[in-house]
């Protein structure tokens, strides 16, 4: 015998069992419309998941055309907009936006176009943000520890050698540290 709820009136039994199954196509739409619902998504990262729940590859293509078309899938807004928030919020450079894109599934064409967005200037001046705020940290230290470790730091934010050595000792200069510790003479006396 079922038990009934009291506040809905029915059994307990579950009401998804009382319904048909769902078909393929709208188990791809509710997938896909509950991922896009939290955060943008590239249409390979929604082609994986249904392809992660055997949604057949002809039903997938065809939502994937139809959600394109209407707007909600766009691979090139959501590399801008991508590149944008990581630039900004974490610091990270170009080469290491263009990774992320890419592991994401974005095309090498819009990859190159939303990185872009960013010039050389921008980029030099984020890795300078970052170096300030990291700098104190590294007071007390001696200098070529503190230049590996700064440079390393932009190093794995996707800056160039070059680039991150420069910045690096630009700060280092500008904090009165430009050259490596030498031994000051004191005469006695």
């Amino acid at each position: 015998m079922a038990s009934r709820h009291p506040d809905r009136g029915g059994s307990s039994e579950s009401r998804a069992s009382k319904e048909p199954p769902l078909s393929p196509e709208e188990q791809a739409r509710a997938l896909c419309l509950r991922l896009l619902t939290g955060n943008p998504r590239t249409r390979k990262q929604l082609a994986d998941a249904m392809r992660k729940r055997e949604i057949p590859d002809d039903v997938a293509e065809q939502l994937l055309e139809r959600f394109q078309e209407a707007g909600l899938i766009d691979d090139q807004a959501f590399a801008n907009a991508w590149v944008e928030s990581r630039h900004r919020g974490r610091g990270l450079a170009r080469r290491a936006l263009a990774r992320e894109l890419q592991t994401r599934g974005v095309d090498a064409e819009l990859v190159t176009e939303a990185v872009a967005q960013l010039d050389s200037d921008q980029e030099e001046e984020r890795a300078r943000e970052l170096v300030d705020r990291k700098l104190r940290t590294t007071r007390g230290l001696e200098r070529d520890k503190r230049l590996r470790r700064l440079a390393g730091m932009l190093a794995r934010k996707g800056y160039p050698e070059g680039l991150a050595l420069r910045v690096v000792r630009r700060a280092l200069e500008e904090e009165g540290q430009d050259e490596p510790d030498v031994l000051e003479y004191h005469p006695l006396g």
